[in-house]
């Protein structure tokens, strides 16, 4: 028997996006990231970092050029189908966090499975697991997360980006306020958390020292060179 060809995680070609005619673009010729594959994305502010992870992300459409992720045609879905697709396939840990201070850990966790229409005994089962593997132990769960310190709100935040199992994770550096020790033990707790469920990671940042702990990079000066080893 043939395997099936495997699908990209992320497969683009003649990617291009401007605010408006004759105004700043982004042009991307060629991105292709497997399943568990992770993506180094650096670039100064200004250099369309953001951008590119909302058109990753179905927030904003590209002008041209042809975008899928997991073999859907995200260029060509209506923003409701969009919305839908990242709910389901997407996992994203915000620079912010974007935890909502009043709800507890166990409910923060569980927002995303709202979105993606998870069952909701599986959910709890599922959140429960990677809040355990993330080292945020029980006695922590109903607690409001504006009550926890930094690294458990980031693990609270990588726990809700992973429970609906998405197939992308994305990154928009949330690193930058953390001092060196911080920063090292996230990198290692989001990619050991992502390895494990297969997940593709794409990791936005303008910190060049963290390109050690990813496969492949990309530099949004460089874009025409595409995707290379790190």
């Amino acid at each position: 028997m043939t395997d099936k060809p495997k699908i990209p995680a992320i497969d683009l070609k003649q990617l291009k996006f401007h605010y408006r005619p004759g105004g700043w673009q982004l042009e991307l010729p060629e991105l292709t990231l497997h399943s568990g594959q992770h993506l180094f994305v650096r670039g100064a502010s200004g250099s369309g970092k953001t951008t590119l992870l909302n058109l990753l992300c179905g927030i904003t459409r590209p002008v041209s050029g042809e975008l899928f992720i997991s073999g859907h045609a995200l260029h060509k879905l209506s923003g409701g189908a969009r919305d839908s697709l990242r709910a389901k396939h997407i996992g994203v840990v915000f620079q912010q966090l974007n935890l909502i201070p009043y709800l507890s850990v166990l409910d923060n966790t569980l927002l995303s499975s709202h979105f993606a229409g998870q069952n909701k005994a599986e959910a709890l089962s599922r959140a429960e697991q990677l809040l355990q593997r993330l080292s945020l132990q029980q006695s922590l769960w109903q607690q409001p997360a504006s009550e926890l310190s930094v690294g458990q709100q980031q693990r609270v935040a990588i726990a809700r980006a992973l429970l609906p199992r998405p197939t992308l994770l994305i990154a928009d550096e949330p690193t930058s306020a953390l001092d060196s020790d911080n920063r090292d033990a996230f990198m290692r707790v989001m990619l050991a958390e992502a390895d494990a469920n297969n997940c593709t990671v794409v990791f936005v940042s303008h910190d060049k020292s963290l390109q050690q702990y990813f496969h492949y990079q990309l530099d949004m000066l460089q874009l025409k060179q595409g995707v290379q080893p790190c």
